[in-house]
C-alpha cells in the first residue's frame, strides 16, 4: 500500500485537468466520460461501462492504468472461468510441504473486468468482496488489495446469448454505470488518421502515482455538503421509491454512493462544496442501475435513465 500525503482541493482540481488531458490523448471527444470514470475512481467506486463492442471501453481502462501510473490486468470473463481464476490458487510445495498463494489478476490497482456478464453467476460473486471490502478471502485466509483498487467492468447491451444479466447484488457494487458511445464525426475522423500512423496508448506516460492518488482519494472526502444540497439528494432517492414507473427504488447504498460521488464530482470541477447540480447531473448514472422499471412502462420505452432525470428535474431545490 503506497503512503498516502495530504493535499488541497485546489490541487486535486489541477491533478484531475492533468489526468483527464493525458486521456483524452487516446480517448477523443469524450471528456464527460472521462470525468465520470475518474469521478468513481477518486471516491474508490467503481464503474460498469454498458456498450458496444469497440467504442473504446478497454482502451479507457487502460488510459487511465498508464496516465495514474497504477498497476493493471485485464481478466476476460468467459463462461468457463472460475473464482479461482479471478481471485488466485493455492498450490502445494512438494520440497517445502506448504502451500504457496498465487495470486489472482484481481491484486493490481485497476481491474478490467471484460463482459464481465458472459461469466456464470458464481464467478461474478467472487467479485463482491473484492468490490466491497478490497480483500480476497481465499482458503480461510484473508489478503488485502493493493490500493487503490478499481474495477472498471464491460458488458455488451446488445448481445444476450450467452449471457447472464448481473444480479441486483452485483449492479449495486458498482457506484456509476455508463456508456462511451458512437464518437462525432469530426473525432472519428481524427481516431482514423490517428490510429492509421500510430498508437498513441504508446506514448502515454503518468501523470501521477498511486500515492498521489491516494492523496485525491483523501482530499475529496472534505468536499463540504450543505444540509441544502443533502436535503436534494435525499428527496430524489425518496422520489425513486414512489414513482409510477418504478417499481423498486433506490436503497440506502445508492444514497451513500450519490453523496460520494457528488463530493468527488465537485472536487474535480473545482469546487470545495457540492452543489444540486453536481447531484442532478450524477444520478442518472449513479442511481439508474439501482432501480427496477415497471414491466408496463418498459413496454412504452420507458427507461431508468429517463426516469431518473425527470425526478431530477420535477424535485424542487432549496435556495436557502
Amino acid at each position: 500500500m503506497a503512503e498516502t500525503t495530504t493535499i488541497t482541493l485546489a490541487e486535486v482540481s489541477r491533478q484531475a485537468d492533468k489526468i483527464i488531458a493525458n486521456v483524452e490523448r487516446v480517448i477523443l471527444g469524450k471528456r464527460r466520460q472521462i470525468e465520470l470514470a475518474l469521478t468513481a475512481l477518486l471516491c474508490g467506486g467503481h464503474v460498469l461501462l454498458e456498450d458496444v463492442p469497440g467504442v473504446g471501453k478497454t482502451v479507457l481502462a487502460k488510459s487511465l492504468a498508464v496516465t495514474l501510473g497504477c498497476s493493471y490486468k485485464r481478466i476476460q470473463f468467459t463462461p468457463d472461468l472460475l473464482p479461482s481464476d479471478i481471485t488466485g490458487v493455492s498450490i502445494y510445495n512438494q520440497h517445502s510441504s506448504e502451500f504457496r498463494f498465487l495470486e489472482g489478476p484481481v491484486f493490481a490497482n485497476i481491474v478490467l473486468a471484460d463482459e464481465i456478464n458472459r461469466a456464470s453467476p458464481k464467478t461474478q460473486a467472487a467479485l463482491l468482496e473484492c468490490m466491497e471490502e478490497h480483500q480476497v478471502t481465499t482458503d480461510g485466509h484473508t489478503r488485502h488489495l493493493p490500493l487503490p483498487f478499481f474495477v472498471l467492468a464491460t458488458q455488451n447491451p446488445i448481445e444476450y446469448e450467452g449471457t447472464y444479466p448481473l444480479p441486483e447484488s452485483q449492479l449495486d457494487r458498482f457506484l456509476l454505470r455508463q456508456s462511451i458511445g458512437y464518437p462525432p464525426r469530426a473525432q472519428e475522423r481524427e481516431i482514423i488518421v490517428q490510429q492509421s500512423r500510430y498508437n498513441p496508448l504508446n506514448d502515454l506516460e503518468p501523470v501521477i502515482d498511486a500515492a498521489g492518488l491516494l492523496a485525491m482519494q483523501q482530499a475529496v472526502k472534505t468536499v463540504h455538503v450543505s444540509d441544502n444540497a443533502l436535503d436534494y439528494l435525499l428527496n430524489i432517492v425518496e422520489a425513486t421509491r414512489v414513482h409510477r414507473s418504478l417499481y423498486l427504488g433506490a436503497s440506502p447504498r445508492g444514497s451513500i454512493a450519490l453523496h460520494r460521488a457528488a463530493q468527488s464530482y465537485a472536487a474535480i470541477t473545482g469546487e470545495t462544496f457540492v452543489t444540486p447540480d453536481h447531484i442532478k447531473v450524477l444520478a442518472p448514472y449513479v442511481l439508474s442501475h439501482r432501480v427496477m422499471v415497471r414491466p408496463e412502462a418498459r413496454i412504452d420505452g420507458v427507461t431508468a435513465s429517463e426516469v431518473i432525470e425527470e425526478i431530477g428535474n420535477s424535485v424542487p431545490v432549496d435556495k436557502g
